[in-house]
């Protein structure tokens, strides 16, 4: 029974990277801590619709938040983030003829 509370949590889990405007996001923070303007600025998306979707990846623990006067930052919330990612693009870009 263990066993298939822990694969639906990991389905869970892959669900949030199913998502382009999320995972352009990860892209960006995974480059630097970023303000919800920088990284709307950078990937063309409305900073409402950023801020949306940073709120998600907050609730599910892939970013945190660090707050310095009136603007909050962003990053990656641990290495194992950014590991995922990383791999998942290398597997991508080994499929690809470039």
């Amino acid at each position: 029974m263990e066993n298939i509370k822990i694969i639906n949590e990991l389905s869970e889990f892959f669900k949030v990277f199913s998502d382009t405007t999320r995972l352009r996001i990860l892209e960006v923070l995974l480059q630097k801590e970023t303000s919800v303007g920088d990284i709307s600025n950078k990937i063309k998306v409305s900073a409402s619709a950023v801020s949306h979707q940073l709120s998600y990846l907050r609730s599910t623990n892939l970013v945190k938040t660090r707050k310095e006067g009136q603007v909050i930052y962003y990053s990656i919330a641990d290495n194992h983030i950014k590991v995922i990612i990383e791999c998942g693009l290398e597997h991508i870009k080994e499929g690809i003829k470039l």
